[in-house]
């Protein structure tokens, strides 16, 4: 990170001397927002872990989150390939948006949502709310657990080769979040898999 070029980006008078830094859901990889900074912007990013930019309209620094509370804490930071950009991870406090949305961009709401999903089942399983069916799950065991997946699985199988799609859709989907309930109980993530998937691809 030391050698980022913040002189080298310049359409325009109004941004010399400013990164584009696009800021995404650490945990669901969807696109939040678009922002710029200046060098103390960034060094205060680092600094204090809450993400902050440089407003263009007010010249001056801006911490996301400082009057609204929905702060951007910061995960990890990558340059560009000519240092000349930013991508920030970042896990958002509440919406990003002005408008209230989670995101800038109207990319559609489903995006990122098994990663959010899996968010969600990990707060139950820390949190344990009596009225949750994913608490009965984990506190009935990997056994239960283990016996839903495989349930799940059948019905899904039985509905492909039916051919009825709305229903393979239905049932792939309790499959699914039974098996991250699964995942979550055995301490495995969906990077996990990914890193598996991964190394068998390479």
């Amino acid at each position: 990170m030391n050698n980022l070029n913040f002189d080298n980006f310049n359409f325009s008078k109004l941004s010399d001397g400013l990164l584009p830094v696009i800021v995404q859901d650490a945990a669901t990889l969807r696109v939040l927002m678009l922002g710029y900074m200046n060098r103390e912007a960034f060094e205060k990013t680092v600094a204090t872990g809450k993400v902050t930019f440089y407003s263009r309209s007010r010249n001056e620094l801006w911490t996301k989150g400082e009057t609204s509370g929905h702060y951007l804490n910061l995960v990890e930071m990558y340059a560009d390939c000519d240092s000349d950009a930013l991508l920030v991870k970042a896990n958002p406090i509440g919406p990003t948006c002005h408008r209230g949305t989670t995101s800038c961009f109207d990319t559609p709401e489903r995006e990122g949502f098994i990663r959010h999903l899996e968010q969600v089942i990990e707060s139950r399983h820390r949190e344990m709310p009596e009225d949750s069916y994913t608490t009965k799950l984990f506190i009935k065991g990997v056994k239960k657990i283990a016996q839903k997946v495989g349930e799940e699985a059948v019905e899904a199988t039985i509905e492909a080769v039916d051919g009825n799609r709305s229903r393979f859709i239905y049932e792939a989907g309790d499959l699914l979040y039974h098996l991250l309930v699964l995942l979550r109980h055995m301490d495995v993530t969906l990077e996990d898999l990914e890193d598996e998937l991964l190394l068998r691809h390479s």
